[in-house]
This record gives C-alpha cells, structure tokens and sequence, in this order.
C-alpha cells in the first residue's frame, strides 16, 4: 500500500557507525596485552572487560568508545593508550516495499573497515534496492520513501531523489540505511521511454542478462509467451544489451507484414495494480535511428503489435529489412512450375519471385497468363483471388502483391483438377496447407476453365 506524502524534510548528515549487538571489535591497550582482546557485542550492548567489569557501548563511535574505555582504565592505568578497532560490524535488517523486483525484508551485511574513528562502509538506500531485485521500470525514483524509527517511538519520513543522484552525482541522495529502516518506491505517474532506459542502466535496477519473461501477441508470426535475454552489450552498444521490444518480435518469429509498428504498445502491471500502456514507435526507429523507441521490457510485460488499415509498398520494404521481421516466410507453390512445393523466400517478397523461386513455369503445361492465390487470413477464413501475371511489374496489389506467410500459388493447365495429384506430392511437408485445400475444394472455390 502507498505511503502517504510525507512533508518536506532535510535528509539527514552522514553520521559515524555507532556499535551495537553483534559487532565484533579488537580492544587493545599499549603494553598491557593482558587487557587487550576480541570482543562480540552482546544483544544489550554492554561489555565486560578486565579489571573495569561491565561498560556499556551500545550506541557508541568508535571514537566515543575508545575515549569512554581509555577514562575507565584511567583509574587503574598510567595514561593509557587505547585503540579500538571494528573487525565484523553486525548485519543490519531493513524492508523494501513498493515498485522494486522482489519485495520483502532484507539483512545488509555492512563491509568492515579497520580503524580507530572510522567506521565500515555503511549500506546505502541503492545497495538496498539492489538487494530487493533491483528497481522496476515503472519506479518513480525521484520520491523514494525511507521510514525511520526513532528512540522515542516516533517516525521519520525522508524523501530521497536518486534522479538526482543519477544525474548530478549529487551523493547525499544515496542515504545511508539504518537497522529498521522502511524503503518505499512509489509508481512514476509518468515517464517517458528515455528516461527509462536510464532506469535501466543504473546499478540498482536488474542487469541486462537477467531473463524477462514477456507475452507477444498481434500480428507477429508466432504469438505467444518468450523468455528473453540482453545480447552482449558489445555487439549492442545502442541497446546496452538489455531485452528489448524488438528482441522479443524476434523471439516472435518476426513481424508480420500487416503488422503496424507506428502503433506498438506495451502493457505493464505495476506493484500497484495499475496497468500502464507504453506507446512504442519503431518506425522512428527504422527511419531515424531513434534507438529510445527499442524500448527496454521488464518481467510480466504483453507487448501489443496491431494491424495496420494499409501499408503501403515503400513501407513493406523497409520493414522486411527491420531485424525485428522474420528471416524467412514459407510460401507453398503448386501446378505446372518446374519444381513444385514449398519454398522459403525472405519477408514481402512479391508474387512473380515467390513463383521464381519455385523455378518458373512449366512452360510446356503452364497456363502463364495468370495464377491463383489462397491466403489463409489469421481469422480463419481463406482467400482466393486471381492475379494476372507480368514479371516486368514491380510490386503492384493487383498484378504482382507481396506474399504473405503460407500463402499458396496456384499454376493451372486447362483446370486446376488436371494437377490434383501435385497436392499430395508437394504439399505433404505441411499437413495445415493440405488440410486447408481439401476444405477450399470441397466448397467449390475452384475454377475450371
């Protein structure tokens, strides 16, 4: 649940480690080595030490320390010299709630530094976050929330902005976490997609070869849920080597032809429960490099590729040179070609290649003035058209479209039931084709000129 709006409040200074229960320090007095020894700091923080008995160091520097031990030895000792050192400083527990990975509590071993006055390297609120499975993209990480409990059983509410941190270097904004310590990250009511890929890039959010998985859906070649995983950050500087959009579309089996990749979206659940839609743009990407629209997903993301009313052939183009479209599409060419069956050709290749590609026509048999093309849309219903044929035509809708995956050519003779026996031969590898052409037959879609 949210945390309320706290007011305005300074963050607090960088204090000195002070002791407590659990940490383990070194003792020792010059000369007298009989005095000197490790000590682990019982849970109510008192000592006891030779000669002096009980002394209590619960809340204590180190400094203080040595100076409240050096003035109890006073009494006994000539001007004693004492040195007080943190070998293991005790693990601290802290709770991460709000849009972070893997929300819960946490222990934060402190990393130990040996000295008199100094303490160990004490962890900070982007250590923590990292801890909780780093930040999600959907984190307003300029109001971090950090709740204190204070000695008199009030709270304190601090605000931190690690955008700033980010931006500036500005090193107060990295707070230091105490044992206790509450750290909510609240929901961004808005970003934009540079911002999160900053997000992104930062040390406490999840590094690149963390898998994400994602559901794609929409005019992709195979819709369905991907695992996906960042590529060497060498190989994809632009990227940083995170999981990206077209990544996924390439998990995907690529886009299909009518897919409409102005009008991508990602839909993204937060900690919250909201649901946010993020509008990707990868033609900006294709056309003028605008790396910020391959934008970076996250684990539990549906990405979201809808039809477009019309593509136009310039477009087809370039989108069949996009990495995000498939390498290939399987077209099914039967009748009087020179070599019938199933032919792989690369995305939008138009009709007068897709019959190439199965050797050209027979032109002894052929009947080359024209074809028939059956396309099975992707709501279940086939289509049937005739297309004149002209290999001088460049792609043209009406005498020389672009194929589509599993579209099926048709070269005729005098009818198309003379070639019947071509079927089975050239269409056995795929059993869906077959199947869909015994259903167009059995409802009379063919000609028999």
């Amino acid at each position: 649940m949210p945390l309320p709006q706290p007011p305005a409040k300074s963050l607090p200074s960088q204090e000195a480690y002070t002791l407590g229960g659990g940490d383990t320090i070194r003792i020792d007095i010059l000369e007298v080595p009989q005095f000197s020894g490790e000590y682990q700091i019982p849970p109510d923080g008192v000592l006891t030490l030779p000669l002096i008995g009980s002394l209590s160091v619960e809340g204590l520097t180190l400094e203080q320390a040595r100076q409240t031990i050096s003035n109890q030895y006073s009494r006994f000792l000539k001007q004693p010299l004492v040195t007080v050192i943190l070998l293991t400083p005790r693990p601290i527990s802290i709770s991460v709630s709000g849009e972070v990975n893997s929300p819960g509590h946490y222990p934060l071993v402190q990393i130990g530094e040996a000295g008199i006055a100094r303490g160990p390297l004490q962890p900070t609120v982007t250590r923590a976050l990292a801890e909780a499975g780093g930040i999600t993209l959907s984190a307003d990480i300029r109001r971090v929330q950090i709740r204190r409990r204070q000695n008199q059983g009030s709270e304190q509410v601090f605000t931190v902005n690690l955008w700033e941190l980010m931006q500036t270097g500005n090193l107060n904004q990295a707070l230091v976490v105490r044992d206790g310590d509450t750290i909510f990250v609240p929901t961004a009511t808005q970003t934009t997609l540079q911002e999160m890929r900053q997000i992104a890039a930062t040390a406490f959010a999840p590094a690149p070869d963390v898998p994400r998985t994602v559901a794609v859906v929409g005019e992709v070649t195979r819709p369905g849920t991907y695992t996906v995983v960042g590529e060497n950050p060498e190989r994809s500087q632009e990227t940083l080597g995170f999981p990206t959009v077209t990544l996924a579309l390439k998990q995907a089996g690529g886009i299909k032809p009518m897919a409409d990749i102005r009008q991508i979206q990602i839909r993204r659940v937060t900690k919250a429960g909201t649901e946010q839609v993020i509008p990707v743009d990868l033609w900006q990407l294709l056309q003028v490099g605008d790396f910020t629209q391959d934008a970076v997903i996250q684990e539990g993301d549906t990405i979201i590729v809808p039809t477009a009313t019309e593509v136009n052939p310039t477009e087809l183009t370039e989108l069949a040179r996009a990495n995000f479209a498939p390498d290939t599409i399987q077209v099914s060419v039967v009748g009087e070609v020179v070599e019938p069956g199933i032919v792989q050709v690369p995305p939008n290749t138009p009709l007068n290649q897709g019959i190439l590609a199965a050797g050209g026509f027979n032109h002894s048999r052929a009947r080359s003035s024209s074809v028939e093309l059956i396309r099975l849309n992707p709501d279940g219903t086939v289509a049937k058209r005739t297309v004149p044929i002209d290999f001088a035509q460049g792609i043209n809708e009406q005498s020389n479209p672009v194929l589509q995956n599993n579209d099926i050519i048709i070269v005729g003779r005098s009818g198309i039931a003379k070639f019947a026996d071509t079927f089975g031969t050239a269409l056995a590898p795929s059993t869906r084709i077959f199947d869909v052409l015994r259903i167009v037959d059995f409802f009379g879609i063919w000609s028999s000129d």
